[in-house]
């Protein structure tokens, strides 16, 4: 399937970023970033061979590799065309099909997916529920909706609306919600975990040591906010 133009101008503000964004997740503490929310993502979604599964604002596919390798098929979507260009060149040997669209106004049929995951991507959307509305939509009765977004508790949150409040035009669109706020938009009993207690300039080996202490003690401060619930209906 080709990559179709029918994302809103909203998609300008993340078409300068795929070279970066991929870059960012090389480097040591990228990579451990990566590990720590796909293990997360893994353990909430709990993909397997043969599901048909919808990535909801799939960037440049970073998370999508071994949503893949689980032996699901998933289509990818995103609102900006140079990430999802991105991510189909990486995996068009694989069961992955690319599409430009808007999480809020998702091209799909009611019930069409198995389970439904979006990897911070509710950050850039100041109506959620609409958003969470949208997820649950297309998912069919008894699938399993995944979501995550920067945790407002987070340092890196705050790191964050500073530099969107110095002029930083990506930063200055985003939205950062705690997990109380999160549990409001969600139906009763969902699973809710936080990764990533450590800082980014945090040295490697320290920030597992950080990290494994924090989840073991239940955190809830993590810059990774996750949560997942099955749909009833």
């Amino acid at each position: 399937m080709k990559i179709q133009a029918d994302a809103n101008r909203g998609g300008r503000l993340f078409d300068e970023w795929p070279e970066r964004y991929d870059q960012w997740f090389e480097t040591p503490i990228g990579q451990l970033v990566r590990e720590y929310e796909t293990e997360l993502l893994h353990e909430l979604l709990d993909p397997r061979p043969g599901d048909f599964l919808l990535d909801v604002g799939c960037g440049t596919g970073i998370f999508t590799g071994s949503i893949l390798s689980s032996g699901a098929e998933v289509v990818g979507l995103d609102i900006s065309i140079p990430m999802v260009a991105r991510a189909q060149s990486r995996y068009h040997h694989e069961r992955f099909i690319p599409l430009a669209g808007d999480m809020l106004t998702l091209p799909f049929a009611s019930g069409s997916f198995d389970k439904v995951y979006s990897m911070t991507a509710l950050e850039f959307v100041v109506n959620a529920q609409a958003a969470i509305a949208e997820l649950e939509r297309v998912t069919r009765a008894g699938g399993v909706i995944f979501m995550s977004t920067l945790n407002r508790l987070s340092p890196w949150a705050e790191r964050r609306l500073k530099a969107g409040d110095e002029g930083h035009e990506l930063f200055q669109s985003m939205v950062f919600r705690s997990p109380a706020e999160i549990k409001r938009l969600i139906p009763p009993g969902a699973k809710l975990k936080t990764a990533i207690h450590f800082q980014k300039n945090e040295d490697p080996v320290r920030a597992r040591q950080i990290e494994a202490r924090s989840q073991a003690e239940n955190s809830e401060t993590g810059a990774f906010l996750a949560v997942s619930w099955t749909k009833s209906h």
